[in-house]
């Protein structure tokens, strides 16, 4: 089966946005990586509820995005917490923004996708979990200033 571009792209779509859950779990859990890649992998991409299904998400996307926000975490959040005010560290954010800038943090680090794209993707996750919320400019500002720490010859 041949999958169309805009298919793709709202697969990608989708495994940032269950990259930020996973994400959000394992801190939540204590899970490891392994567990909550496979629970996603095996049990939410494409998952049903009641007249709703949940959209089937890029694999690799959401594998590569899983493991570089763990195996970087540290970095991340330093670079999260550049961005950020200094009265805001990263341990005062909310943990699903956490989880949000760990994910947006890990792809732009690994530079497959240009970093307007990033922010755009992530801005829009973060819409979805807050859609009347000024969290979204937020996100926006702060994934800016990220982007051009990670990717400054693209500034």
């Amino acid at each position: 089966m041949t999958i169309s571009n805009n298919q793709r792209r709202k697969m990608k779509s989708a495994a940032r946005l269950y990259a930020v859950q996973a994400l959000f779990q394992m801190e939540a859990s204590g899970q490891t990586v392994d567990q909550v890649i496979g629970e996603f992998k095996n049990h939410r991409f494409g998952e049903v509820f009641g007249d709703d299904e949940m959209q089937e998400g890029d694999v690799d996307t959401f594998h590569a995005l899983m493991e570089y926000a763990v195996d970087n975490q540290a970095a991340i959040d330093q670079m999260t917490d550049r961005a950020l005010v200094a009265k805001w560290p990263i341990g005062r954010i909310d943990p699903t923004l956490r989880a949000l800038f760990r994910a947006a943090g890990a792809e732009l680090n690994l530079k497959d996708t240009p970093p307007k794209v990033v922010i755009v993707e992530f801005v829009q996750v973060a819409e979805a979990f807050a859609p009347e919320s000024k969290e979204a400019k937020f996100v926006n500002a702060v994934l800016d200033h990220m982007a051009r720490e990670a990717r400054p010859e693209l500034f």
